[in-house]
């Protein structure tokens, strides 16, 4: 099972950026592997919320669904994802830096399905890439709304 593990440091305070993350419809702004993302349900964003992604894979967007199965604001949420022959389970967790800022440590754990399986044994320096690009876009984004960017 391949493992995404990155650690994002921004300027962004806490509440902030678990309120920018958690929220997965979010993710095509600072993750360049989500080319779309909207929520299915309605309501405030917590535990059960559901998301339909459409994920880069190749020369193709492929559909997957989310949903968050776990919620303890500001510190973690976990979304568990799953289509297109991959499930994957993102923890993401939130700590204050002593700036004022937060640190963001993301671990997505992937698991590849039916056929995609057969990859798996090829697919560690594709998905180290795919996690370091999120989290070059994780940190732009975040450092871009504590400045004052627009939105």
């Amino acid at each position: 099972m391949p493992r995404l593990h990155e650690t994002v440091t921004t300027r962004l305070p806490l509440d902030e950026t678990f309120a920018f993350v958690a929220d997965f419809a979010n993710a095509p702004a600072w993750d360049p592997g989500t080319a779309t993302s909207e929520r299915l349900d309605a309501g405030p964003v917590g535990s059960g919320a559901r998301y339909r992604l459409g994920v880069r894979m190749g020369g193709r967007v492929a559909p997957m669904e989310y949903r968050i199965a776990g919620w303890e604001p500001p510190v973690r949420v976990v979304l568990r994802g799953s289509g297109s022959g991959v499930q994957a389970v993102d923890d993401i967790r939130f700590a204050a830096a002593p700036d004022g800022g937060t640190v963001v440590d993301y671990t997505a754990d992937l698991r590849l399905t039916g056929w995609m399986r057969l990859l798996a044994p090829f697919a560690g320096g594709a998905f180290k890439r795919i996690g370091a690009q999120a989290a070059a876009g994780m940190r732009a984004a975040l450092d871009a709304r504590a400045a004052g960017a627009p939105r």
